[in-house]
């Protein structure tokens, strides 16, 4: 087993102390960092989205910038902008708060599609272009963006294009009563986040990465997971079925969840775990399929009954 491997239960314990009963929501934003995506944490206010966040930089070491989504935010607020310098005479790149591993997009149905679409090129290429100039980011980067589902007012839903480049959407729900106990007693004299030290580096997360690339898939896996993506594209319910990103998106995510339960091989249930938070967010179902009360939670659930899940005989 990889060393690097055996720092990934010491990540998730670091991040509990600040975030209580929240291990699986921790390990799927983790899948989302070793697989080299993007998160979409979709809940109410109040739940622990920016502490957890704010739980996993300092847990692993990393430059951290959180981006106040508001009406009135520009596209140059988050890239940065060309300023002359009038003492040299030339033009100079002032990066914005992109510039970093890892950033929380707080709310970020709350500004207009023009600065939404201003994350699209950094998501996806680990880039940005600034007046014709294209900067690289740091390496590791992730985006962790955070919206409310239930408020409508004021806000600009996310258009399909920046949904498909989140790798996961995910909830974490309200905490059980023992749970919100334990939060209580956490934090009756200090706050636990002000106290978290980096248990990994920056360096040894991007080791993991490399080390997720070669979790062995097998093919009749490989069949499956596009078998579950292309049935989302010709489902009598489905309007907008999910693209080869997607397809790419669970293959990577199926990895990386391997690789943090300490195996070197993926299995079937791996795929079925992520199935949901991986595809649901990016299918659009048909009007008369909302009115029949259907949900891309009922779809998917559907379409993987209807696929035969392989049995994969690995060797000793």
């Amino acid at each position: 087993m990889s060393l690097n491997k055996t720092k990934i239960p010491e990540i998730i314990e670091n991040v509990s102390k600040a975030i209580i009963g929240k291990r699986e929501v921790t390990e799927k934003i983790l899948v989302a960092l070793l697989s080299g995506g993007h998160v979409l944490i979709e809940d109410v206010p109040g739940v622990g989205k920016t502490t957890l966040v704010n739980a996993i930089s300092k847990s692993i070491g990393c430059s951290f910038k959180r981006i106040q989504f508001t009406p009135d935010l520009v596209p140059s607020d988050i890239t940065g902008l060309t300023v002359y310098n009038m003492k040299n005479g030339e033009f100079e790149y002032r990066q914005g708060p992109i510039a970093s591993n890892m950033i929380l997009a707080d709310e970020i149905n709350r500004s207009s599609p023009k600065t939404q679409s201003s994350l699209l090129e950094a998501m996806q290429e680990r880039q940005i272009t600034v007046d014709g100039c294209t900067y690289k980011l740091p390496r590791p980067f992730m985006v962790l963006a955070t919206q409310n589902p239930i408020e409508y007012e004021g806000t600009f839903p996310l258009p399909e294009a920046q949904l498909d480049r989140f790798t996961l959407r995910i909830t974490m729900g309200y905490p059980n009563f023992m749970e919100e106990k334990k939060i209580l007693s956490a934090y009756k004299e200090e706050e636990p986040l002000t106290t978290l030290q980096a248990v990994v580096t920056g360096q040894e997360i991007e080791e993991m990465q490399k080390e997720v690339e070669r979790v062995f898939v097998d093919e009749s896996i490989q069949d499956y997971i596009i078998q579950i993506t292309q049935l989302t594209r010709n489902h009598n319910d489905v309007y907008l079925g999910c693209s080869p990103r997607a397809t790419l998106a669970l293959f990577n995510a199926a990895r990386a969840l391997a690789y943090i339960r300490g195996r070197e091989y993926v299995i079937p249930d791996d795929v079925k775990e992520l199935a949901f938070a991986t595809l649901a967010h990016r299918l659009i179902l048909k009007s008369e399929a909302k009115i029949q009360g259907k949900d891309e939670h009922s779809v998917l659930t559907d379409i993987l009954k209807s696929i035969r899940v392989p049995v994969v005989k690995l060797n000793a």
